[in-house]
């Protein structure tokens, strides 16, 4: 196994991304119901939750407190940015 490649691979990818190729296999794998503060790796928790059928959009809504446009923002900057679009910090850069 050439660790090289494995280290360069690994270093490339950031925690966030790396969860978005992760999908939760049960409710217990998404953030809990009451977070309140929202870091990428919770989103996009969240959106994977909802896009792998754990949970629909509607649940994941009330289940967050989140609104419906709120989710779909998540969903869409990841879609046209990738995860490191779901950094506040970034949200001028992205819309």
């Amino acid at each position: 196994m050439d660790t090289q490649f494995y280290m360069r691979q690994d270093a490339e990818i950031s925690p966030a991304e790396a969860m978005m190729e992760h999908r939760p296999a049960s409710l217990a794998d998404l953030p809990a119901p009451d977070t309140k503060r929202w870091v990428v790796r919770r989103k996009a928790a969240v959106v994977n939750g909802v896009r792998s059928g754990l949970l629909t959009l509607e649940q994941a809504c009330e289940r967050y407190d989140l609104t419906v446009e709120e989710f779909l923002s998540w969903q869409r900057l990841i879609d046209e940015h990738g995860v490191r679009a779901l950094r506040v910090t970034r949200l001028q850069e992205y819309r």
